[in-house]
């Protein structure tokens, strides 16, 4: 699913004329809290029940270069869910769909007060998983 849209703009750039990588991740975060928001996380959760999402692993691999003036998206999925984790890849393209980043993440559901994780809870739970499994249904009906 698309999960975030943006632009290149000058600020974003470096010295040699393409988006840092710090607003790579940027767009990465901000398209996983859209992702996590439409498996039914609410983000009011923050404040009321004091819980969220720290990211503990990204691995991310960068394709071509973006430009300032240029036009980019995100698309995202789930790829596993456990206890307390959520697995997910995000791909960033640019131009003509040329995919210029994508990353592999590991978030785990989080305690804001007590600082640990602690089990995602049930109803996005399995939303999650019916997403990891929608993904490997697409994939055996493939040709």
């Amino acid at each position: 699913m698309q999960t975030y849209r943006g632009v290149v703009y000058p600020a974003q750039s470096d010295a040699m004329g393409h988006m840092t990588v710090q607003y790579y991740v940027a767009a990465f975060d901000q398209a996983m809290w859209h992702l996590v928001e439409s498996i039914g996380y609410d983000p009011a959760w923050r404040t009321d029940r004091h819980e969220g999402w720290a990211d503990v692993r990204y691995e991310i691999d960068f394709r071509a270069e973006l430009r300032v003036g240029d036009l980019f998206k995100v698309e995202s999925r789930v790829t596993g869910v456990g206890n307390s984790s959520l697995k997910t890849h995000h791909v960033l393209s640019g131009p003509q769909g040329a995919v210029a980043a994508e990353v592999h993440m590991t978030s785990v559901y989080f305690d804001l007060e007590a600082r640990r994780s602690k089990p995602i809870p049930e109803a996005v739970k399995v939303t999650a998983q019916e997403r990891v499994g929608e993904r490997a249904a697409d994939a055996m009906q493939a040709p």
